[in-house]
């Protein structure tokens, strides 16, 4: 079965009324209470989005994000009553897109989860279009302002990568790893390889609106909506 949102937290009211909520406003979501369960649940079924706490009684919500990222890129929000900063930190390094504090407003969850489900409806399409940019993943072809731009290869796959990844911080090293498959590749290759797909994509490649860099980190794709 299909679900846009499995919830996997420990908080039994909490989860089964958040998913009540939920459910009542289209939002078809499913809940469990653990790691093993959650695991159970994804060779059954699947799910666009996981809200994901950090306590789950013996087992980490951390630990199941990091297993989680070697199978899914799907969206993954943590909910959590831990209030650190180094809490958030590790949560997004490991590969969560948010991080929500409890308690939390039923409201403004279910907002913030339909958002990510629109983005990763178009993440999931066969092509990105926002009528500066459109990339048709099936036919490799690029259109800027509605004018075909040639791009080589790995410009190419660099592209398509960030853009699947809207919104997500990439790191260097998983560029290096999945676009050139290759852990030896340099800042530079990298450097210029970003600067000729701005100047491709971008209205101003001065000033790039698409593809952001995270100083420290890497770069996100930042689309434009509709």
């Amino acid at each position: 079965m299909n679900y846009d949102c499995l919830m996997v937290d420990d908080e039994k009211l909490l989860a089964d009324s958040t998913a009540e909520y939920f459910n009542l406003f289209g939002v078809k979501t499913a809940v469990v209470y653990d790691a093993k369960q959650c695991r159970a649940f994804l060779q059954k079924h699947t799910t666009k989005l996981i809200l994901l706490d950090i306590n789950l009684g013996e087992s980490s919500g951390f630990a199941l994000c990091k297993e989680l990222r070697n199978q899914t890129d799907i969206p993954i929000l943590f909910i959590s009553a831990r209030t650190s900063d180094d809490d958030q930190m590790i949560a997004l390094h490991i590969g969560g897109d948010d991080y929500i504090q409890k308690p939390y407003s039923l409201g403004v969850l279910l907002a913030k989860v339909k958002v990510v489900l629109k983005r990763y409806g178009k993440q999931a399409s066969d092509k990105y279009d926002d009528g500066w940019l459109s990339v048709d993943f099936e036919m490799h072809q690029i259109k800027v302002n509605k004018v075909m731009v040639k791009l080589t290869a790995r410009e190419w796959k660099l592209l398509t990568y960030l853009i699947k990844h809207e919104g997500k911080v990439v790191s260097k090293q998983a560029l290096f790893e999945n676009v050139w498959e290759d852990t030896f590749t340099g800042d530079g290759t990298l450097n210029v390889h970003i600067r000729k797909l701005r100047e491709a994509i971008e209205p101003d490649a001065g000033n790039p609106k698409y593809i952001m860099t995270v100083w420290g980190e890497g770069y996100r794709f930042c689309g434009v909506e509709q």
